[in-house]
């Protein structure tokens, strides 16, 4: 396997696009490193020994080094050889080698794409590694740590390789890198969920091990087991460690030196899925520890590789153990998620990366701003259609209208398939009639009372996300702007779910607007706003929902299977027991907000320009943002109430009416008729795609909309829908 580097293969140092090569060390600073990497084996050593000592058990440091001396004959003793010879000790060591296996990863991962941002969580790989660990238990009952290492290999492998060919398929900026990343990993999380949404089972065994916890480490077969491919990880990254160096360099410097940029490429990916395949294996995935501690090792080292590679193994040994310490503290009698722990430290550690100017150095513009324009004539305005009656005149555009016309039936085929469509026999002509309450009693309560009742709730959740999406995207003047990349759907999912463990009733439509204006209010104010530093509200928004995601997975471990189980469904995005009451708020709500979005597309309009164009046209940028980011929150806000979090319509429903109102036009009417269809259309598929089994039609937009996400990264224009 080739590694696709960031900066496209063969570029030097003096190609204008590729990013500048580190300095030469200098100063006190860097050989400081040296001594730091003293105290952190020192720290590291300690937390050791406080992992040994510390567990939901009586026995003390004392009685574990009368163990580890075998004083008094302490080995003798049946207990305490349980709980420190079979249960703290090989957790322990397995704390240590999963979080140097991260460490190491992330820091070769980074220095090879020359991105800070690169990590195995945010690209994607541990979710590939996640499907393939799901594969195995699910469809072959794989229950061996072997099994579950060759599943995570392949699935890791698949992942890691599609994610860095999109990154180097087109100019490969950091920011293609991660949301390339956040793609692959979306579709390949959608996919996991078809595994274990009909399978409770399955299920049981995932929500716990996709937690990230050495909780089920007991005894040393396993780590034995996995011992040697860790081993075989660690020693290729070391030998990688002197031509990543060269490689700093430029390509041609590097050949120059003797080495191969193809075959360290190839070295670095492979030990990179080794260790991380592994790490999954041992303690489940696993984000944001690579990330956080090749930061740590770079603020101390700077970038020279070898140093950089052993401080980053040293700190991600010692986060790991240190957050491991702290799960079986924080919540006694339980024990709380090790990758919940990790997240509340590297989430604000990814935001301080991307807010730091060296980041910004390296060329962190957003892949789906506008390019500069190439054309020396601005193209033709188009023919609008002008009704006139009296003195009264009204200005409709031609090609925006007859794209709402042509999106308002496929509506209306869509709405009369999916009546239609399901596992019961029921002819055209009867569902025809039992929609008008006509025909058989039994149809007409089929039909009118379960169908049209969730088609009413997918109507009204699709329009109001295609909506807020299109506000959004418009706002922040890129397309990758929407709301589940902004953080809102999770924010919103896990105000919900909060608000059901509190009260103990489900069904607070309310928490979702309340959950998802929380969440944007922290993306914004942390990122310092939408639109001029894009790039840092997705960052700052994909660590929220990492956050969120985290809080979601832990409220499902803590409740019983079945009430877990059907959480689960809906935090994947259902429709299933949605009906008019459900609906009602979100119709409300778009009767209310879709006239105001429309009195507002004009001025939002002239915010493609700059701000100072948009003042001297009269409009107040500060203004409309705030009011049409307030718009976008309810919209997002009141369809997550519904149907949970529906990823990519949001993304996909204005980038689709934009190609058919045209670039000149706000498409916030086709936005909302698109959005509708998507949701519809894709409850339906989920319905009839499989006998017997109902797919949520969250999982199907998820699975679906990683490949739509791929097409904007890797489309030509850069134009905002």
């Amino acid at each position: 396997m080739t590694l696709s580097q960031v900066g496209a293969p063969g570029q030097s140092r003096t190609e204008p696009d590729a990013p500048p090569p580190p300095t030469p060390p200098r100063g006190d600073g860097r050989r400081a490193a040296w001594p730091i990497a003293l105290g952190a084996v020192a720290v590291l050593l300690a937390l050791a020994a406080l992992s040994v000592s510390v567990g939901a058990g009586e026995v003390g440091p004392g009685r574990v080094l009368d163990y580890l001396s075998d004083r008094h004959g302490a080995r003798a003793d049946g207990r305490l050889a349980l709980v420190v010879g079979d249960l703290r000790l090989p957790r322990t060591a397995t704390a240590l080698l999963v979080g140097a296996a991260l460490g190491v990863a992330g820091a070769q991962l980074q220095s090879v794409t020359r991105n800070p941002l690169a990590e195995t969580g945010l690209l994607g790989v541990n979710a590939g590694a996640s499907l393939g660990v799901v594969l195995g238990i699910a469809v072959l009952g794989v229950q061996t740590s072997y099994g579950y290492l060759a599943f995570a290999f392949g699935g890791a492998v698949l992942a890691s390789t599609l994610v860095l060919l999109i990154a180097g398929a087109r100019g490969g900026s950091p920011m293609r890198l991660v949301l390339g990343g956040s793609a692959v990993g979306a579709t390949f999380g959608g996919l996991t969920g078809v595994l274990i949404v009909n399978s409770p089972e399955a299920y049981d065994r995932y929500r716990v091990w996709a937690l990230g916890s050495l909780a089920g480490v007991e005894g040393w077969t396993t780590l034995r087991q996995l011992a040697p491919v860790l081993g075989a990880g660690f020693l290729l990254a070391l030998l990688a460690t002197r031509p990543l160096t060269a490689l700093a360099l430029g390509d041609d410097l590097a050949r120059g030196l003797g080495h191969r940029p193809g075959a360290t490429r190839a070295a670095v990916a492979l030990a990179v899925t080794l260790l991380t395949a592994s790490a999954v294996a041992l303690a489940g995935p696993i984000s944001f520890l690579g990330l956080l501690a090749g930061f740590l090792a770079r603020a101390v080292a700077g970038p020279r590789v070898g140093r950089l590679t052993v401080l980053a193994g040293l700190f991600g040994a010692a986060v790991l153990t240190g957050a491991d310490v702290l799960a079986r503290v924080v919540a006694r009698p339980f024990e709380a998620p090790v990758s919940v722990l990790v997240s509340l430290v590297g989430a604000p550690a990814l935001i301080a990366i991307v807010r730091s100017r060296r980041t910004a150095a390296l060329g962190m513009a957003d892949p789906a701003e506008p390019a500069p324009a190439r054309r020396s004539e601005p193209p033709a305005p188009e023919p609008d259609l002008v009704l006139r009656r009296g003195a009264w005149s009204l200005l409709l555009p031609r090609r925006a209208l007859l794209a709402s016309l042509a999106l308002a039936a496929t509506l209306l085929a869509v709405v009369v398939v999916s009546a239609h469509a399901g596992q019961s026999e029921l002819g055209l002509g009867r569902t025809l009639q039992a929609v008008f309450g006509y025909g058989d009693r039994l149809d007409v309560l089929l039909v009118q009372k379960f169908r049209l009742g969730r088609i009413v709730a997918g109507l009204a959740a699709g329009a109001a996300l295609g909506l807020a999406g299109c506000l959004t995207q418009t706002l922040a003047r890129n397309r990758l702007a929407t709301p589940e990349l902004l953080g809102v759907n999770d924010g919103a999912t896990a105000a919900v779910l909060i608000s059901a463990t509190v009260s103990g009733t489900f069904g607070a439509w309310w928490a979702g607007p309340l959950g998802a204006l929380a969440a944007v209010l922290v993306v914004t104010l942390v990122s310092g706003g939408l639109g001029a530093q894009g790039y840092r509200v997705l960052v700052v928004g994909l660590a929220m929902s990492a956050l969120a995601s985290a809080v979601i997975q832990v409220a499902l471990a803590r409740r019983s299977l079945n009430s877990a189980g059907s959480l689960y469904v809906w935090t994947s995005g259902s429709l299933n027991g949605r009906d008019y009451a459900v609906a009602t708020p979100v119709l409300i709500g778009l009767a209310v907000l879709v006239p105001l979005a429309l009195a507002v597309a004009r001025r939002l309009a002239v915010l493609r320009f700059d701000d100072s164009v948009a003042a001297s046209l009269g409009v107040d940028p500060a203004r409309v943002r705030l009011g049409c980011l307030l718009l976008a929150v309810a919209l997002a806000g009141l369809a997550v109430g519904v149907c949970g979090p529906v990823g990519f319509v949001a993304l996909a429903a204005p980038v689709v009416a934009g190609r058919l109102a045209g670039p000149a036009r706000v498409p916030v009417l086709g936005s909302a008729l698109t959005g509708a269809v998507l949701v519809v259309l894709a409850d339906t598929v989920g319905r009839v795609l499989i006998g017997g089994v109902e797919i949520p039609v969250g999982i199907v937009t998820t699975v679906l909309g990683g490949p739509f996400l791929l097409w904007v990264l890797l489309g030509r224009k850069g134009t905002p829908a």
